[in-house]
């Protein structure tokens, strides 16, 4: 099973629901934070940059010039990462104070595997998944 945290802003290269990180980082450049929550999403974004890796690819394709399209990979957690799981149920509660419907969603078909880690996978969501 897999999981990821949504927001209901609709990534413009996905075409899905955007994921909490993506809108953690908005929120907290936007400046307006009281310090209390700016703190806490600071730890837990430095967290999240220290133990969790980048994909390197976010395309199915490796035709030429695929870094060149729009990234249709979406990211999900593995449902064993129970450490980052809780993380981001913490990132999700200050988004929630912040004005943000967080929703968790679980999927045991993600799509087409493009990037694979201990923690995560990036999966190009097929084309009879739900959006």
């Amino acid at each position: 099973m897999y999981i990821r945290f949504v927001v209901d802003a609709i990534d413009d290269d996905s075409e899905v629901r955007g994921g909490i990180l993506q809108a953690a980082y908005a929120l907290r450049d936007e400046g307006q934070m009281i310090d209390h929550d700016l703190q806490g999403l600071d730890t837990l974004l430095s967290w999240f940059a220290s133990q969790l890796n980048t994909p390197d690819r976010f395309n199915r394709t490796s035709s030429k010039g695929y870094y060149r399209r729009a990234p249709k990979g979406i990211s999900w957690l593995k449902d064993t990462a129970k450490e980052h799981i809780d993380k981001m149920r913490e990132v999700a509660e200050i988004l929630g104070r912040h004005g943000h419907r967080v929703e968790m969603l679980k999927e045991s078909r993600p799509g087409y595997v493009v990037y694979e880690d201990e923690f995560q996978v990036v999966a190009e969501p097929f084309a009879d998944s739900t959006k």
